[in-house]
């Protein structure tokens, strides 16, 4: 008798590892959050949306992100955690079930001359590994294909103990490195003018050096001077031929100068070191205008801009020399990698090909690997740092972009879409802060804080999913399917700025007029020449103010009252009222409390450990002296001041005995950005990116020019704060100046009077006209890749 085996109709109780599939957070109170509590779901696509300002970044940078890398840190010895930048718990009560956080921010790559899209990469190292296995000739290493590697040889006698004597033997060496010896791996050289260096009529005395800070008698002037190489009171132009060498190329020479010692050296050398060799864009403003007026800035004639030696230049493969390679647009040089076929190498033309295939694939295939990663666009940056992530095997990780879609167009975006999609299917949760209702919709569960910005901002107004969110009231929902209509008229161009041959990195001979007096729209997908056209063909300057997406500077101690030049008129009013110093009302300066030097914070540094940061007992966290305060403007002192909001500032100063004008301008080019809620005395480092770039924008309308040329106003925007930036457009078109937008957000293109399109691809497939015209032209056609996104956008 057999019996039929036992069929258990129950499922098994789950395993309890299995039960951990939420991120839990109770309690975050960081930055502007108020007590936020919600869950996650782990391996799922969310999305966190919300006005600028709302407290987005707050919660997933600054809590889950900066926690998870806490942590991770934590695993390290103490030794080890000593040289890792030290990270503070954040102000939260419980985070649960965390896993690794990979983090794909905004910040720009470093800016440095020397990183280029392919040393950020690493695809470089990959090549220079190719060309010295099959390059011929062969001419050494890797490093001999590295424009950041010198070559170098010395010899000498090295004296060591061997055998309880002291033996001498002399040694030598050699390093041959690929960097070009004329240009030192920069690309470009620089010709110094040395008429703006200083005036041959004049004597050292007479104070001869222009250069900022070698003049008034200070040590930098006093060193040439009184060298005793040169006589102080003979004119520059009568000195002699080793006398002109010695003022303007000695070596350094030690030497004592007024009984002190120091080191002397030839003027050209010493600015080129100190000024020159510095990024352009973190010099004060007069240094700046200094180098922009002296130096010239032209393609080393030596190795054609490649930043090699004619060593590493000479050495091919299939003729193509490692130079070529990177000049390569990165789609083309993906097509020669996959035509090599060299067994010994493998596994690296495998690794290389999928390195250049995820450049393609994300979108940037117009790139070449030799462009300095400076240049690149923040949303441009983003995606060169996903690269890296997307071959990667790891799962069950976090994921946090950084509003992925910033800079792309239409139909990039869906794209983006695919790849979030993929890394989420692979088994790791996806948290991404957006603001495009493309990428919202994709989302697996949406949260959306606010309601307002800053202090109006922190909570949680709604969680669940995107039909949720559409019908759930929040300002995210009502305006989700918002759409911007195609005027109806447009206005009428008062002339035209003509552009003619533009051809700038990818143009190919561009001739375009744009119209002046309205809003004009320059468009096209990415990387397809929009900033080419518009930075390379109309320079800021005389009656041009570019807004370009640099990122703003500043540290801690800059808030919005310093970066905007509002705090100059408010501490003369201060000072005139009391009749005392304006030094006395900056905590960066004489009124700073001696306890904290204006800080407002003490920080203690506790080694491998988490800093502390306590609020100053002397003037309780208000950075100012004690008799400072003493002083009022209107019935404040000006800690109070700079506690205000914006909109209450500009009521403030608008009218009796505090109104001050010049302060009452900067505060309504403020609230007219949609910064009314900003705290003038914010520190700069707690902005979000939304706000920096609408800090800007109000900053540069103070300049006189009758032109505007803005870069992705947009960038950082909720759909909200859209609307209100196409009043400010309309405004100033309508005070009778001309603006100009690179742009890919469709209400903007709607609400042009005239649209330029570039494509219709990227990179050598794109710098080409593809249409110009009215908005409602370009959709009627539907000719080009966005006209059919914009007619979508507009509907039927």
């Amino acid at each position: 008798m057999s019996m039929a085996p036992r069929t258990d109709t129950q499922s098994p109780a789950p395993h309890v590892a299995d039960s951990h599939d939420l991120i839990r957070v109770h309690g975050a109170r960081e930055n502007n959050l108020k007590d936020v509590s919600i869950e996650i779901p782990k391996r799922r696509l969310t999305v966190f949306t919300g006005v600028s300002g709302s407290g987005k970044s707050s919660l997933v940078f600054d809590t889950i992100a900066a926690e998870s890398q806490r942590l991770i840190n934590e695993t390290y010895s103490a030794f080890v955690q000593g040289f890792m930048p030290t990270l503070a718990r954040p102000e939260v009560d419980v985070l649960d079930g965390l896993t690794t956080v990979i983090t794909v921010d905004q910040q720009r790559l470093g800016a440095d001359p020397r990183s280029t899209v392919g040393t950020a990469t690493d695809a470089n190292a990959m090549l220079r590994i190719l060309f010295s296995r099959l390059g011929k000739p062969h001419i050494g290493s890797p490093k001999a294909f590295s424009f950041n590697v010198a070559s170098i040889s010395g010899a000498g006698a090295v004296t060591m103990e061997r055998g309880g004597q002291t033996v001498k033997e002399r040694r030598s060496f050699s390093i041959t490195g690929g960097m070009c010896p004329r240009c030192e791996g920069r690309g470009s050289v620089s010709d110094l003018d040395l008429t703006q260096l200083y005036d041959e009529s004049k004597s050292l005395s007479e104070g001869a050096i222009t250069v900022p800070g070698y003049t008034g008698g200070g040590w930098n002037s006093r060193l040439y001077s009184e060298s005793g190489f040169f006589d102080p009171d003979k004119p520059i132009r009568k000195f002699t031929k080793k006398e002109l060498h010695d003022f303007l190329h000695r070596e350094p020479t030690r030497m004592k100068i007024a009984g002190i010692n120091m080191t002397y050296e030839g003027l050209i050398p010493r600015i080129q070191r100190s000024m020159l060799a510095k990024d352009r864009e973190g010099m004060q403003p007069h240094i700046r205008e200094f180098v922009d007026r002296a130096v010239t800035f032209t393609i080393c004639p030596e190795c054609d801009g490649t930043r090699l030696s004619e060593g590493a230049r000479s050495s091919k493969i299939k003729r193509i020399s490692i130079a070529d390679a990177c000049a390569m647009q990165i789609s083309d040089l993906a097509e020669w990698v996959r035509g090599l076929d060299e067994p010994s190498v493998a596994p690296l033309l495998t690794a290389l090909q999928q390195t250049l295939d995820s450049f393609v694939e994300i979108g940037l295939g117009y790139l070449s690997l030799d462009r300095p990663a400076g240049t690149l666009s923040g949303g441009e940056a983003q995606r060169v740092k996903m690269i890296r992530h997307l071959g990667s095997s790891l799962t069950d990780v976090t994921y946090v972009f950084d509003e992925p879609t910033i800079g792309l167009h239409p139909h990039d975006i869906q794209r983006m879409n695919d790849l979030l999609l993929r890394l989420r299917d692979k088994g790791n949760t996806v948290l991404v802060v957006e603001h495009k209702p493309e990428t919202i919709a994709i989302a697996d569960h949406v949260v959306d804080l606010g309601p307002g910005a800053g202090t109006a901002g922190g909570t949680v107004c709604f969680e669940g999913t995107v039909e949720g969110l559409r019908t759930g009231g929040t300002i995210t929902g009502r305006h989700f399917d918002d759409r911007a209509a195609v005027k109806e008229t447009v206005r009428k161009p008062t002339g035209t700025l003509e552009i003619r041959g533009a051809r700038t990195h990818n143009l190919q001979a561009v001739d375009v007029d744009i119209p002046l007096g309205v809003l004009a729209v320059v468009t096209g997908v990415a990387g397809s020449g929009k900033s080419s056209l518009v930075h390379g063909s109309i320079p800021a300057g005389e009656g041009v103010v570019s807004v370009d997406q640099a990122a703003i500077r500043g540290s801690r101690r800059s808030n919005p009252a310093t970066y905007t030049g509002l705090l100059d008129p408010i501490r003369k009013a201060f000072a005139k009222v009391n009749g005392v110093k304006p030094a006395l009302f900056s905590a960066n300066s004489e009124g700073a409390c001696p306890t904290c030097n204006g800080a407002g914070v003490i920080y203690t540094d506790l080694a491998m450990m988490a800093g502390v940061a306590t609020t100053c007992e002397e003037c309780e966290g208000k950075r100012f002296q004690a008799s400072v305060l003493d002083y009022h403007l209107g019935g404040r002192d000006i800690s109070e001041v700079l506690a205000m909001s914006v909109t209450e500032a500009e009521e403030f100063f608008g009218a009796g005995e505090a109104a001050t004008p010049a302060a009452h301008r900067i505060l309504t080019r403020l609230a007219d950005v949609g910064l009314g809620y900003l705290t003038l005395g914010q520190p700069l480092t707690t902005l979000s990116g939304g706000e920096r770039q609408r800090l800007k924008l109000a900053t540069h309308m103070a300049e006189k020019g009758g032109v505007y040329v803005l870069d992705e106003p947009t960038a950082g925007l909720h759909l909200a704060d859209v609307e209100q930036l196409l009043g400010l457009l309309d405004r100033l078109v309508d005070a009778g100046k001309s603006v100009i937008v690179v742009e890919h957000h469709q209400a903007v293109m709607a609400h042009a009077d005239w649209i330029i399109d570039l494509g219709p691809g990227a990179g050598h497939d794109g710098g080409r006209l593809v249409f110009e015209g009215t908005p409602a032209d370009l959709v009627a056609s539907r000719s080009t890749l966005t006209g059919e996104h914009l007619a979508t956008y507009v509907g039927p």
